[in-house]
């Protein structure tokens, strides 16, 4: 009945004003003006200081920064979500994960030993590459620094036309702060539960007619709720506007983030159970510790050729930093024994993986006419080159041999009791003999070229047509430091079409109902039974919704359906080569699985009366294995995805006082549900069980948790307090496979002190 409960709760506070936050911006000049690059707040080609425009409506005047085409929402077949700096702040959202709460349908779905946070959506891991900043995918492999955000953009479901390889859910791209010609700059100093202390700086303004600057900073000082885990980030965001002429721009911009972290696996589980132990239990040794260092830089050129024509250029490198030594997740040595007594071990690991992203994209953009026929054309190339480089470490403490029954053996760091597990009594040597014995240097070289064109038939009748082609080469190289042997690996090549069309049909100018079908392509691992590499599988995705704004864009509603399916799912393949023999190599596979998402999205945002904002959204998914081989290492037909949660939700509102005694006091709230989902690994077939299936999944309930805010604005300086998870909810963000079980965080508090220039 609740979950019934959820969605008939948000349609029924969608009858009322709602409206969209967005971040402010200058106009733009040219008459292209649902055109607009990766730097919004750029445009004020004549230097004129504007003032601020607090967008309020689901039609921002301003473009959405990843739609790349300058398309203007209601022209685009596809659902879209915008997280505004405004927001941001009010919700003091200090992590992506906070600031998502507010992005119907995205969740987290891993944390890896709390070096990083790892988004779904509509079932699909997004953080492998559908992971953008400014427009370019980035390693996603550390938690970025949200206070340099300017928002959030969440273009749901496919993307593959102008991002190429990336998984069908839905990509996420993060607009960072940039330089403005009104000069202005704020100070604030955020402090919290658990030691927490975050001062921050944002200066911005012009140099001179013609050049504009921006500094953003931050220092964070944290403990956690989780004993002994510590965090320590600096992070500084520099960029220059230059207005070279009436029609040229030129953005540069940088970025550099330092963490220090903590390694922590979570509290661990028994069998197919979480372990019954108190959520801030950390059973990682004391000295564990990881660094994170990533640096960014960028130029963006911007030029009208004219009123109906302009020209992009964007060039990106970054640079990528991650190690950590310590004791890893923690894990059974002898399971019979942990269930019963709680006994457990802790394995030893040390991490180093370095990456290099160099990124270029050209495009135009220009609108013509064929007789009564209007055109919206965006074509362009980009390509992106990856190295990335991975060391492995062994220790003399973690000696691996197979014992006669073909099963490994391993000596760990040493053995701890789940429940009466006591630091101070615990080994705290930290190991000596560490070696690295193997660097693996993946290099990865992706191309692209495409073209869409956004056709009117009528004022009311639209057609959006694209089509990609993507190509893709990677190739590992691997320098065993022990046999002193450098081995080539071999080229993998892979290229794929991926067209789009969407057709929209607007009976008003704040309507618009639409239909849409695009695919995408993911690389597979493996070979097939005559040991060759395994083609891509395409996966085909179709998306009709409607999406209506009421009362000049006070009410903004999204309703979405959608239907994903990877028709050729790669699999192990049930017998080899000879058709006959039993295959158990899980390595060998074939295209013949399937999977198959499918769900309704409902986004409501409003803004009722002057002050007050309301988000929501609710969000239902089913995403299963829809046919499968049956052979030994396959999954099973039918089964649910792990950490696709069925139903989610999210309810938010923030309302500052106008006028009267009490004007500048603000207070909100926000509301986040997550769903019944499965932890774990997927079942599969596994003829060495005695019923022939490996059970690994491991149940999770639902939870909700609730934010509570008030602050006071008085002249130039403001005040806000949060307490957050009201009802101080035990669940888990996630149980990942055999990573992490990360309890979601207790009740705390956070206040801010601001004082803007």
């Amino acid at each position: 009945m609740k979950h019934l409960l959820l969605p008939a709760l948000l349609l029924f506070l969608s009858q009322f004003s709602f409206a969209q936050e967005t971040a402010s911006v200058p106009e733009k000049t040219s008459t292209l003006n649902t055109f607009e690059t990766f730097y919004d707040t750029i445009k004020n080609k004549n230097k004129v200081i504007l003032k601020e425009i607090v967008i309020t409506t689901n039609k921002p005047t301003k473009p959405i920064t990843a739609l790349r085409s300058g398309l203007k929402p209601m022209d685009v077949p596809q659902s879209i979500q915008v997280v505004g700096a405004e927001i941001i702040e009010q919700q003091q959202a200090i992590r992506l994960s906070e600031v998502l709460k507010n992005a119907n349908g995205v969740y987290v779905g891993s944390a890896r030993g709390g070096a990083q946070e790892s988004f779904y959506s509509r079932g699909y891991d997004m953080s492998a590459n559908n992971m953008f900043k400014n427009g370019f995918r980035y390693n996603a492999g550390s938690i970025p620094e949200v206070s340099g955000l300017e928002k959030v953009e969440f273009l749901k479901g496919g993307s593959a036309l102008l991002f190429g390889n990336v998984a069908p859910g839905g990509i996420l791209n993060l607009v960072t702060k940039t330089p403005s010609f009104k000069s202005g700059g704020e100070i604030s100093m955020q402090t919290g539960s658990y030691s927490y202390y975050k001062p921050s700086i944002d200066f911005y303004g012009p140099l001179n007619k013609f050049i504009a600057y921006r500094i953003n900073g931050s220092y964070e000082n944290s403990e956690s709720y989780r004993d002994v885990v510590k965090n320590e980030r600096i992070y500084i965001n520099p960029s220059l506007l230059f207005n070279v002429t009436n029609t040229t721009q030129i953005t540069l911009q940088g970025d550099y983030l330092s963490a220090d972290w903590t390694p922590d696996f979570g509290t661990g589980a028994i069998g197919k159970e979480i372990a019954k132990v108190s959520r801030k239990s950390y059973f990682g040794a004391l000295w564990s510790n990881g660094q994170t260092k990533s640096t960014s830089a960028s130029v963006l050129v911007n030029h009208d050729f004219n009123k109906n024509w302009m020209l992009n250029f964007n060039s990106s490198f970054q640079s990528y930093d991650r190690q950590s030594f310590g004791t890893e997740r923690i894990q059974p040595n002898d399971e019979k024994n942990e269930i019963l007594f709680g006994d457990t071990n802790r394995p030893l690991g040390k991490n180093k993986n370095l990456e290099q992203i160099f990124g270029n994209q050209l495009s135009l953009q220009g609108c013509f006419k064929t007789g009564s026929i209007k055109h919206q054309l965006f074509t362009g190339a980009d390509w992106e080159n990856s190295l990335a480089t991975g060391y492995t470490f062994t220790f003399s403490e973690k000696a691996v041999s197979i014992n006669n029954d073909g099963k490994y053996v391993v000596n760990y760091y040493d053995t701890i009791n789940l429940f009466s597990y006591d630091p101070a009594t615990q080994r705290k040597d930290i190991p000596k003999n560490v070696t690295n014995t193997r660097i693996v240097t993946t290099n990865t070289n992706r191309f692209g070229i495409y073209a869409q064109d956004l056709i009117s038939f009528t004022e009311k009748i639209k057609l959006l047509v694209g089509i990609r082609w993507s190509w893709q080469e990677s190739q590992a190289d691997t320098n065993n430091l022990v046999k002193k042997t450098i081995t080539e690996g071999a080229k993998r090549l892979d290229n794929a079409f991926s067209p789009k069309v969407g057709l929209v049909y607007q009976p008003t100018k704040d309507m618009s109902l639409f239909a849409s079908y695009s695919n995408s392509f993911t690389p597979n691992t493996g070979t097939t039974v005559d040991l060759q590499p395994i083609k891509p599988s395409i996966i085909d995705q179709y998306e009709a919704g409607i999406k209506k704004d009421f009362w000049k864009g006070l009410l903004s509603t999204n309703i979405t359906v959608y239907q994903i399916t990877n028709s050729n799912l790669a699999q192990t393949a049930e017998f080899k080569a000879d058709g006959t023999t039993l295959n158990i190599d899980t390595t060998i596979k074939t295209l013949s699985g399937e999977t198959k998402s499918k769900g309704v999205e409902i986004d409501v945002t409003a803004r009722p009366i002057e002050g007050l904002n309301i988000i929501a959204g609710y969000s239902y998914n089913d995403m299963r294995y829809s046919k499968t081989t049956g052979a030994n290492g396959s999954f099973i037909e039918g089964d649910r995805l792990v950490r696709t949660p069925e139903n989610t939700a999210n309810l938010s509102f923030f309302y500052t006082l106008q006028s009267g005694a009490l004007k500048g006091m603000s207070f909100g709230a926000i509301g986040n549900y997550i769903g019944d989902r499965l932890g774990g690994w997927n079942n599969q077939y596994d003829v060495t069980k005695p019923n022939g299936i490996w059970d690994r999944e491991i149940p999770l309930e639902d939870y909700t948790t609730i934010d509570a805010s008030v602050g006071y604005n008085w002249k130039k300086f403001s005040i806000l307090c949060k307490l957050s998870n009201i009802t101080n909810e035990l669940n888990y963000t996630t149980v990942h496979e055999n990573y992490s079980v990360n309890p979601i965080a207790p009740r705390q508090i956070m206040t801010s002190l601001k004082y803007k220039f």
